[in-house]
């Protein structure tokens, strides 16, 4: 069964940028759907906050969706012939501190919507220093 296994993270100054991916192992999801079936999104937890919606990416990958708070900074893409989805974070800034999970948007509740989404990755901490 497809697992997300993330990598990237770390810690980085302010202004600085780094890339998280995020790439499924296995054939198909516990549903019988591979990879290239989903969208995927991305969310981001920090300490004692909600986690909250970063960028979404279609199935194919040609239509993408953002946090305003992220909007021009980030850069989410796919690539499923290798199954593997990216997140390019520029522009960083100490807000932007927290866990970064990806998940697939399986449920289709609302591309946001934390309760859409299935299969969540373990998650990766990005710290961004001032």
């Amino acid at each position: 069964q497809v697992q997300l296994e993330q990598s990237g993270g770390g810690v980085v100054q302010a202004g600085g940028s780094l890339n998280l991916s995020c790439a499924a192992s296995g054939r198909t999801f516990s549903d019988g759907r591979t990879f290239s079936d989903y969208p995927m999104g991305w969310f981001r937890q920090a300490p004692g906050k909600d986690r909250e919606f970063v960028a979404r990416i279609n199935w194919y990958g040609n239509t993408a969706t953002y946090a305003d708070s992220v909007a021009g900074r980030f850069s989410i893409s796919r690539d499923n012939a290798k199954n593997t989805v990216h997140l390019q974070m520029n522009r960083l800034n100490p807000e932007d501190t927290g866990i970064y999970l990806c998940a697939a948007d399986v449920w289709n509740l609302g591309e946001r919507q934390v309760a859409s989404y299935d299969y969540w990755a373990l998650g990766t901490q990005v710290i961004v220093s001032s």
